[in-house]
């Protein structure tokens, strides 16, 4: 009598957890992964990386109080516009200290 071989199920059938409920709880709850890479030549370490990432909702990197997003200029535009507001403001600055130094220039310049 032969015993007939068990060949293992597919994964994601039987299993009670398919991939829509992996993301759910990894984004729910959040993922870290982390590591180091070194690479030394005769004991002189040369070069170190250091890999951080996680994986989370945007609700849930809020709750940890992650929330760069927010203020890169490359990635939001109110952001872009506070920069380009607060750059304005600076070379105002600079322009009214540089027409107090010289305030018969600015006027000559002015008159055609």
């Amino acid at each position: 009598m032969t015993t007939p071989s068990r060949m293992p199920e597919p994964y994601g059938q039987g299993s009670g957890a398919n991939l829509a409920d992996i993301l759910e709880r990894v984004l729910d709850k959040g993922i870290v992964i982390a590591g180091d890479i070194r690479i030394n030549l005769l004991d002189i370490e040369l070069l170190t990386i250091k890999l951080r990432l996680i994986v989370a909702s945007v609700d849930k990197a809020k709750e940890m109080g992650i929330d760069w997003w927010e203020t890169d200029p490359a990635l939001s535009s109110r952001a872009r516009r506070d920069e380009l507001t607060r750059e304005n403001a600076e070379l105002r600055e600079r322009l009214a200290r540089l027409e107090e130094l010289e305030p018969g220039r600015a006027e000559k310049k002015e008159a055609p």
